[in-house]
């Protein structure tokens, strides 16, 4: 599965069989956390084994989640950038874990911290966790903007790069599939991308940023 067809194929998924991740897989999204952790200068980790996190509480029940014994923890020290960064490296996991054959759901608010597994060093942060595992679906598409509703110019007068890109990026999960992000497009290859406001928008924006630049092709093109 190349990165694209991931895109494509991905949806966020909440219950969780209880078929273990193989070794081997686990050591490919290890050493992807420590390349992520080293790049965006983060403190990421992938918890194995623990239910805690999404067991019996009302925040899971809420989430409607259930079998979640794996997740990334998505952790950084504050600052102005964290939450675009744990958004573009999150990302970047859970397609990964999508061509490994695994199951993600990015979670904001339906946990538990659990303080003996989850490393948050002075001055970090816990943004969010990412699911992790064998899900009992592939889950479902949900409805996406038109591509004239997230650019600032006519998609139709676009190069195919940004028409690529466009689309990869209404396929990005989102907060409760709000899509709140608007691409430009200046001087024929400077492209810029803002997030509107609503819940973990500034996350939204990295996850997005992500799809754009695997469609579109970081050769074509310089963010501004």
């Amino acid at each position: 599965m190349t990165i694209i067809e991931a895109i494509q194929a991905r949806h966020s998924v909440r219950h969780y069989s209880n078929s273990p991740i193989e070794i081997e897989k686990l050591k490919r999204l290890t050493q992807l956390v420590d390349e992520c952790n080293a790049q965006g200068e983060l403190h990421i980790q992938l918890i194995t084994n623990e239910p805690r996190s999404f067991g019996e509480s009302l925040l899971a029940r809420y989430g409607k989640f259930s079998g979640v014994t794996s997740y990334f923890a998505m952790i950084g020290k504050k600052s102005k950038t964290l939450d675009e960064r744990i958004g573009y490296y999150g990302e970047k996991l859970v397609l990964e874990s999508q061509i490994l054959g695994l199951n993600t759901c990015w979670v904001g608010l339906s946990y538990k911290k659990i303080s003996d597994v989850i490393d948050i060093d002075e001055g970090e942060k816990l943004v969010c966790l990412i699911s992790l595992g064998y899900g009992t679906t592939q889950g479902v598409d949900h409805k996406r903007k038109n591509p004239n509703q997230v650019s600032s110019i006519d998609i139709t007068q676009a190069p195919d790069w940004y028409q690529r890109g466009i689309e990869a990026a209404l396929l990005a999960p989102t907060a409760i599939n709000q899509q709140k992000f608007k691409f430009s497009l200046e001087d024929g290859n400077k492209v810029s991308v803002k997030a509107g406001l609503g819940f973990y928008s500034k996350v939204d924006l990295g996850i997005v940023k992500y799809h754009f630049e695997q469609a579109a092709g970081i050769e074509n093109f310089r963010w501004k």
